[in-house]
């Protein structure tokens, strides 16, 4: 499918970039059943095979034809750059059962395997309930299949938004849609994402959400229906990366020199990464890592910058120096 999303001067002034549980988690279950998703990510399905037992995902597939429509209340467009898992279930278990049965007839009339078409039939017949348990359904995907990893996950989505801002600041919000996907161009107030047919709005003041994501490779995903905002949802840079294992730890002469956590930080910042994350990650109390970071960034060997809502840090070249002695 081809979009087309109008632009309008207040558009371009809206337009953000964000993060979000929910459409991580559902876009990781796409990955589970479709084969051709699992490239970058062997390592993660063989460290979550046994919690597949513990859970009936058959709803949520069903709903993800190979091509085609995708329910967009099941994961709406977040409303903040950084939100909670929770805050977007209460968000989907409040959408409304007619806009639940528009959505699902629409994902209906692309899904080809009789099977799921018989259970979204089945979804049908109570509209409500069926959005409900879906909440509840994707709440337990999150809790089994994404929060153990979610650390690392948004370590990675942090960094890709970082990359984009940097993009944004040196080139124009046209050299980011091109970067995120060739096929995306921004001209004269229309972005296009070009395909064999076209679906047209009017984004009307709203701006649009940019969402990287770890599980959506190797797609560009669109909400352009309304009454969602619109969202492109894209490949998170570095993607391959994902799940190679940490380093056991720093050198030992580095250890010596400045202490084993602050080591272990400063290796640990091979991408722009806030406090918050690098706490997950080890262990540590968010202050104590905001500690370190301080004292590692007066001596040179760390720098940070703002990033609306958060601070990211990142070594410097001293820091990289210092590092591979």
């Amino acid at each position: 499918m081809a979009y087309r999303l109008l632009f309008t001067d207040e558009d371009l002034l809206f337009s953000r970039f964000a993060i979000s549980p929910l459409w991580e988690t559902v876009a990781a279950v796409r990955v589970i059943h479709d084969v051709r998703r699992h490239a970058f990510h062997l390592a993660w399905l063989k460290d979550v095979k046994e919690q597949l037992t513990r859970l009936d995902l058959s709803p949520i597939i069903a709903l993800q034809p190979l091509r085609g429509e995708t329910p967009d209340f099941l994961s709406p467009p977040p409303a903040r750059p950084a939100i909670e898992i929770e805050e977007e279930l209460e968000t989907v278990r409040a959408v409304p059962a007619e806009t639940v049965v528009s959505e699902f007839r629409r994902t209906l009339a692309d899904q080809r395997d009789p099977a799921a078409r018989a259970l979204i039939e089945k979804l049908l017949e109570d509209p409500a309930a069926s959005r409900d348990q879906l909440v509840d359904l994707c709440a337990r995907c999150w809790k089994l299949l994404i929060h153990p990893y979610w650390g690392r996950i948004r370590r990675l989505l942090e960094a890709d938004i970082a990359h984009r801002a940097r993009t944004l600041t040196e080139y124009g919000l046209a050299r980011v849609f091109t970067d995120i996907n060739k096929k995306l161009t921004y001209q004269d107030g229309i972005l296009s994402l070009s395909d064999h047919y076209v679906r047209e709005r009017l984004v009307g003041g709203v701006g649009v959400v940019l969402l990287p994501s770890v599980f959506i490779w190797p797609s560009t995903a669109v909400i352009s229906a309304s009454p969602w905002q619109p969202t492109i949802s894209y490949p998170v840079r570095g993607v391959g990366d994902l799940w190679r294992q940490p380093s056991a730890g720093s050198p030992e002469a580095l250890e010596r020199l400045i202490g084993r956590t602050r080591a272990m930080i400063l290796a640990g910042l091979d991408r722009p990464t806030s406090t918050t994350t690098l706490a997950e990650q080890y262990g540590l109390s968010p202050s104590g890592v905001s500690a370190h970071l301080t004292a590692l960034r007066d001596a040179g060997l760390v720098s940070s910058r703002r990033d609306r809502h958060q601070v990211l840090y990142f070594r410097t070249p001293l820091g990289d120096a210092l590092l591979q002695r």
